[in-house]
């Protein structure tokens, strides 16, 4: 089942309980889903664990869970990519005290590498995550690598498509706003959505293009890609949902839809589900 929802809260959540005014505020909306933001650090409150997994079931809410912003599956330091692997690792058990089964981790950085070399340190890094998850019992943890939105950086769409080979378990999250952002603006139409789906068939098969992770909000950009994120009322910088939602009822998609605009992430979800339901 497709699910939308927001990446944290938006600034309308104001003073209500986190997490147990989530559903009724989810719900007011038409949600289903939410993501559990750690980028700072994996420090979630021992409320959180101990409600929020029969509050998501009750109430049919599907979590993901994206881990610290400081990981580095490409650094040149091994003490850096081994410090990543454990982050990863405290992510996932957070995820699995919480009942999350994808959890997002951003690709890495190029910084004086050639992009060649950055890909081969971050998939063995890749490699090491998961063998660490599956020594410790965590094996139905979904590690979903993330396409990254300023162009020095490892996340282009094929280079994500070649981290996912690492292991047949892995999801991509393809953040459309980001690709956008890397490329200047080229996500223009759905014939270029398309494009982008018809990759992922192509590289990782269907039923993972299916059942893949989506980031989507609208991004500010410079010559370097990705500077800040937007809102939908935005009307300068793209790219519109619009056509992807088309995309995602016409060939029968079930991916989990994260909005990560800029303080109006639940509303705009909501705007991307009406979309999709309108496609249908």
């Amino acid at each position: 089942m497709i699910t939308f929802g927001p990446g944290g809260n938006s600034e309308s959540f104001g003073k209500r309980k986190f997490p147990e005014q989530l559903p009724e505020y989810l719900a007011s909306m038409g949600l289903n889903g939410y993501e559990i933001e750690c980028g700072r650090g994996v420090r979630i409150a021992e409320k959180t664990y101990n409600l929020l997994p029969d509050i998501a079931k009750q109430n049919g809410i599907y979590i993901t869970l994206h881990t610290p912003y400081f990981i580095s599956l490409s650094s040149e330091n091994e003490e850096t990519r081994l410090k990543s692997v454990t982050y990863i690792e405290e992510s996932a058990v957070a995820a699995h005290k919480l009942g999350v089964k994808k959890i997002i981790v951003h690709s890495g950085s190029c910084a004086k590498m050639t992009r060649e070399a950055a890909l081969e340190l971050a998939k063995d890094t890749l490699l090491r995550a998961q063998a660490r998850l599956d020594e410790i019992g965590l094996s139905e943890i979904i590690i979903c690598p993330e396409t990254m939105g300023k162009i020095n950086q490892l996340g282009t769409l094929s280079e994500v498509m070649e981290l996912c080979k690492v292991d047949e378990r892995f999801l991509p999250c393809v953040d459309f706003g980001h690709l956008n952002a890397r490329t200047l603006g080229g996500i223009k139409s759905i014939a270029d959505y398309t494009s982008i789906l018809d990759e992922i068939e192509d590289k990782l098969g269907f039923e993972r293009l299916k059942n893949f992770h989506v980031h989507f909000s609208k991004i500010q950009y410079t010559a370097g890609g990705e500077k800040c994120h937007l809102t939908f009322s935005d009307n300068e910088f793209g790219p519109d949902y619009e056509p992807l939602m088309e995309l995602f009822a016409k060939r029968r998609l079930e991916p989990s839809v994260i909005c990560e605009s800029a303080g109006t992430q639940a509303e705009d979800a909501a705007e991307m589900k009406k979309a999709y339901e309108r496609c249908l």
